[in-house]
């Protein structure tokens, strides 16, 4: 039988040359993420992570540490980032994602793993990936300590790819943040977005690709002649920093009493999540300034103002929900920290929802 007739993986649709030249090129931007408590096995089958690193420090800030873990994706922000030929953003996107929802209830995110899994291994493309998750890595003080990708060309058809993240991280037992001082009066801040982040990219698609007859590549005149592609992969803002340095001034006084990452379901749906039944949380409408790309899908949509606040975060990123004599002491800070934040709205008495004024 000659060579030509052995069947070999390759030759099935999976690339294990490929992969081993993927694992070669994002070695350094892994390795960006690495601190001294990460342990690196030459090898090795897993990730391993030192919570006693610095032992004092850690003893010091955690008698009961509480390991914190959660899932996400990023929908399907990925198909615009494939139509543009960039793909490093998502994986910004990827850990976005996954942090924001880990610091609502007051935890420090400790590492990440991805999994990425493609109809065929194109080691620029997954290389552009992988180094997007070491850059959120950075920007959220926290090491990629493994990952997984699959080819599978048999589930995925040419040019499709999805990605999921894994972040753990921890907090002190007496310190997880879950809305239960929440009371009458308490203040809400919003932290404004980056743009859609990482939700709504179904509806935004349909609209910008189907019903405005947009290419991923055009200018638009109501973006302030801005590519439409750069507008809708602008990377989810990752909150962790100013959030984590806040909190760390706030290890006695309860005065956050909750948090919460606006993305699927958007205000209205991600803020109840939080709140006790006998609150409601009135918020402004008219208390910040809308960015102009929600302002152009609702016009070419054209879509509802409900929907539009049901889906989308209307420039609002992050909530935190704060006692009101510290509300002003609370914003200067997260201002000095780089964000921006509004004043949206207050807590009342009510049945655990959102009410839009």
């Amino acid at each position: 039988m000659s060579e030509s007739e052995y069947m070999t993986y390759a030759r099935s649709g999976v690339s294990i040359d490929a992969g081993e030249r993927m694992v070669e090129r994002i070695a350094g931007a892994v390795a960006s993420t690495h601190g001294p408590r990460v342990i690196n096995l030459e090898n090795g089958f897993a990730g391993f992570f030192r919570l006693d690193y610095d032992e004092k420090l850690f003893k010091k800030n955690y008698k009961n540490p509480v390991l914190v873990a959660c899932s996400d994706g990023v929908g399907t922000k990925i198909k615009i980032g494939h139509m543009a030929g960039r793909l490093d953003t998502v994986g910004i996107d990827l850990v976005a994602m996954n942090v924001n929802d880990m610091i609502v209830h007051g935890a420090e995110p400790l590492f990440f793993l991805d999994y990425l899994a493609v109809n065929k291994l194109e080691p620029e493309g997954v290389a552009q990936m992988v180094e997007g998750v070491a850059a959120g890595c950075r920007q959220a003080n926290c090491a990629l300590i493994g990952g997984e990708t699959a080819e599978m060309p048999d589930i995925y058809r040419r040019g499709e790819f999805d990605m999921a993240g894994f972040a753990v991280g921890v907090v002190e037992k007496g310190r997880i943040i879950n809305g239960a001082n929440m009371q009458k009066g308490d203040v809400i801040l919003g932290l404004a977005s980056s743009g859609l982040h990482s939700n709504g990219y179904t509806l935004a698609r349909d609209i910008c690709f189907n019903k405005a007859g947009l290419k991923v590549n055009d200018t638009v005149d109501e973006l302030d002649g801005a590519v439409l592609g750069d507008v809708l992969l602008e990377p989810t803002r990752i909150y962790v920093k100013p959030i984590v340095k806040l909190l760390a001034q706030y290890k006695v006084k309860k005065v956050v009493r909750a948090m919460a990452h606006i993305t699927g379901g958007g205000l209205v749906g991600n803020i109840p999540r939080v709140l006790p039944k006998e609150c409601n949380a009135v918020i402004n409408k008219s208390s910040w300034t809308v960015p102009g790309v929600f302002s152009f899908l609702q016009k070419a949509g054209p879509v509802e103002e409900n929907e539009m606040f049901r889906v989308f975060n209307m420039g609002i990123g992050y909530v935190l929900i704060v006692a009101p004599d510290f509300a002003g002491s609370i914003a200067k800070k997260l201002k000095r920290y780089g964000e921006t934040v509004y004043k949206i709205g207050t807590i009342t008495t009510g049945i655990g929802k959102v009410v839009l004024k």
